[in-house]
């Protein structure tokens, strides 16, 4: 899977010189992606600074909803321009630690200024890829991500490296694309949508049954938003697919979902 690997690293480089680019006044029409919009209330984006906010591309918001306590140290996989980073590095204050790790050299360095900005002196954005996490057997207490390991061609090493760097009792809180339902081939296999956190989403029952494969006990999956056949328009329009063809068999079968799981305390 190392040209959807190529893909994503390219997509997510040139999103990351994008947020770096002076903004305009305007946004001159530019409709809302239907996956990423609207997942942050005002009052937390207020505190951030402008580039983390334009570099985000989730499909949730994780940080609302993973309870992070002070002094837990929390993963990102997957951190792209840092938001959910920040956010969690006040949620678990001075005592607490946040990581970051991402792939990409444009993320990191745009990560790394958001993180000055925001004057954190608890966080930390490692390079590395999702599927081996440059980290130690059990050092973190909670590990996040938003809509990033359906992006990996690898998720079972992506899980089995989660559950080895969680500690006993650990847990794992995460916001993923799903699918409920068979998805059209056209759609599994174009890379385009593979980076833009579709083609490769696991089915919800393949997802609980890899994440107890690698060890996870409690999985819970929570819809958080289903998608309709128009917001496959708009993934499809760049991608080269006969949206009429496809459209019946899209409609409400791709999902943002709020995943937890959690690693014996033994």
């Amino acid at each position: 899977m190392s040209d959807v690997k190529d893909v994503v690293r390219e997509k997510y480089a040139e999103a990351a010189l994008r947020a770096s680019e002076p903004q305009k006044s305007c946004c001159c029409g530019k409709k809302a992606d239907p996956i990423s919009s609207d997942l942050y209330d005002a009052a937390q984006l207020d505190t951030l600074p402008e580039k983390a906010v334009l570099a985000s591309l989730g499909c949730g918001n994780p940080t609302a909803l993973a309870e992070l306590k002070p002094g837990e140290t929390v993963l990102d996989l997957g951190s792209g321009g840092g938001i959910d980073v920040l956010l969690s590095a006040r949620r678990v204050g001075p005592t607490g630690n946040a990581y970051g790790l991402d792939m990409t050299d444009e993320m990191l360095a745009l990560a790394r200024e958001n993180q000055k900005k925001a004057a954190a002196v608890n966080v930390e954005f490692l390079k590395g890829e999702i599927e081996a996490i440059p980290l130690p057997d059990a050092s973190v207490d909670v590990i996040i991500s938003n809509c990033v390991i359906n992006l990996s061609g690898d998720k079972d090493k992506v899980f089995r490296e989660a559950f080895r760097v969680l500690k006993p009792g650990g847990r794992f809180a995460v916001s993923d694309i799903v699918t409920r339902g068979e998805i059209p081939p056209p759609i599994r296999k174009n890379m385009l949508l593979w980076a833009g956190c579709v083609a490769g989403a696991l089915k919800d029952s393949d997802y609980a049954a890899k994440l107890e494969a690698a060890g996870f006990q409690n999985v819970e999956i929570e819809a958080t938003r289903v998608h309709n056949a128009e917001n496959a328009r708009e993934w499809c329009k760049d991608a080269g697919i006969d949206f009429e063809a496809i459209a019946p068999y899209v409609d409400g079968k791709f999902i943002s979902a709020f995943i937890r799981a959690r690693k014996p305390a033994k």
